[in-house]
């Protein structure tokens, strides 16, 4: 009985959401009551199915499902420490999204469509997640491409048509890449299954331009959707979708998924060991800290406010790419941990801009002067994902530069601590102006577009928003706890470098 669970539960932490996303399919546009049972019901099932796999990957076990798909070819869902981190952010974020879009789009058309492509898209992100091998990867990144393009398209706009072109250009290409790396992968080792410390680190030096390239071929696939420079175009331009689906995009679904992926290429793939012998990690390094100034100074001239944490997010998502490319216990500690970290932090913020945009018509960084006397709780949210974003005590946003500033300096790489002051400064410039509108300045007599919503639908945005402020302070503040994500990052860590 136990091994047929242990079997099953990671199938059906995937499918929960794609079996919801179905039913919304066939119940149609009229069936809303139905839709939003149907959305509440599956993302709460798929949290406690996640926290049950978590139990047992405490309790040292490691549910597996596996199934061949051609000879030497395997589907595998395996939960381990790392998969466990992703699948629990994504299924407690998908949660929340999903009362807060509930709410958002309570009175647009095509409600359906969306919700259903919301739950396939969670589906392929849950996936990715639990993907034991780099081909069960490489299947639900291409599922989260297809069932993400729908949302960033939906309103239908020129401009959304436009925008969703332009992220299918980049993500198939990517995809090509990523397709042919895997294929030169699999024709060396006949291997792809994730193994901490790495799959071909047996491999040693013997093919070491070949792995070189294989390397360069999958950062190339995955840093598509981890919005590297010069890969991120599509990523500001995909800000024409409702607020729901930028949030979904920057904290737990697409940009998220390049950065996870990358981790597993580093340390479960080639190996920490492996990538520093062959020289792959200062390159590496370089490039995030170059999307991580590039990203901050473009943020900068934005007006926009959707655009401006767009950018943003560009810079942000790459301190993850920057941990795990130093090397080393303590800047890897500060890349996975931001992982958790920046999607809490984003979220929010996303939350933050469609609540201003969606009540008053705010769009605009000159429109915010004085909303936070007309919105005060959701003011404050945003500030909060702010400060942490520049990465002020005690918000998540400083735990993870203090970890990669220290660990920078353990591994020799003095530099990282630049790139992190700079960074910072202008994480600063960007957001300070915008938190100096909102409480002091005054409110102007008209606001561009106010619109009155029911207290049910406000309270589900607002609360949303003060739930993901919340948690990144929580975790902030009791980042010295036993079961707090950092100590669960530390333990992780502790197996790529006993």
């Amino acid at each position: 009985m136990i091994a047929q669970l242990m079997f099953w539960l990671p199938l059906a932490a995937v499918l929960v959401s794609a079996f919801a996303g179905l039913m919304i399919f066939v119940a149609g546009e009229r069936r809303q009551r139905l839709r939003t049972w149907l959305n509440i019901a599956a993302a709460l099932l798929k949290l406690i199915l996640v926290g049950l796999i978590g139990l047992l990957v405490m309790a040292g076990h490691n549910p597996e499902f596996r199934v061949a798909l051609l000879p030497g070819l395997d589907l595998v869902l395996r939960a381990d420490g790392l998969s466990m981190l992703f699948a629990t952010l994504s299924a407690l974020l998908w949660l929340v999204t999903t009362i807060y879009a509930i709410a958002y789009l309570e009175h647009s058309p095509n409600r359906a469509r969306f919700f259903g492509f919301f739950s396939l898209c969670v589906t392929s992100t849950m996936g990715i997640a639990m993907a034991g091998n780099l081909l069960t990867f490489f299947i639900f990144y291409e599922l989260l491409t297809l069932t993400t393009w729908p949302l960033v398209v939906h309103t239908g706009s020129s401009a959304a048509m436009a925008s969703g072109r332009t992220y299918l250009r980049y993500t198939l290409t990517g995809s090509a890449l990523f397709l042919i790396g895997l294929i030169w992968l699999y024709g060396l080792t006949g291997s792809q299954d994730f193994i901490a410390g790495g799959t071909i680190a047996e491999l040693g030096l013997d093919n070491d331009w070949a792995l070189k390239i294989i390397f360069w071929l999958l950062v190339i696939g995955m840093g598509v959707k981890a919005a590297l420079v010069p890969l991120h175009r599509w990523l500001p331009l995909a800000m024409v979708a409702p607020a729901p689906v930028s949030a979904l995009l920057h904290a737990v679904a697409v940009v998220k998924a390049g950065a996870f992926g990358l981790v597993r290429l580093v340390e479960d793939v080639f190996g920490p060991n492996l990538v520093a012998d062959l020289g792959l990690g200062l390159p590496l390094a370089v490039l995030a800290s170059i999307t991580i100034i590039y990203g901050s100074v473009l943020a900068l001239y934005q007006n926009d406010i959707k655009k401006r944490l767009a950018f943003s997010t560009v810079s942000q998502v790459s301190y993850i790419t920057l941990g795990i490319a130093i090397g080393g216990p303590v800047a890897t500690i500060g890349g996975l941990i931001h992982l958790v970290h920046q999607g809490l932090m984003k979220i929010t913020l996303f939350f933050c801009a469609g609540i201003f945009a969606n009540l008053l018509g705010v769009k605009k960084i000159e429109q915010l002067d004085g909303i936070g006397q007309r919105l005060p709780w959701t003011s404050a949210c945003f500030t909060v994902g702010a400060l942490g974003m520049i990465g002020l005590p005690p918000v998540a946003g400083f735990i993870s530069k203090w970890y990669l500033g220290a660990g920078a300096v353990a591994m020799g790489q003095h530099w990282v601590i630049a790139v992190l002051v700079a960074s910072t400064l202008l994480n600063a410039a960007y957001f300070l102006p915008l938190l100096k509108r909102i409480w002091l300045h005054l409110p102007p007599e008209q606001w561009p577009a106010e619109h009155r919503v029911s207290r049910l639908e406000s309270a589900a945005m607002i609360g949303s928003s003060i739930a993901t402020a919340s948690f990144a302070l929580a975790v902030g503040l009791l980042a010295g706890l036993p079961l707090s994500p950092l100590s669960w990052v530390t333990g992780i860590v502790t197996d790529y470098f006993p």
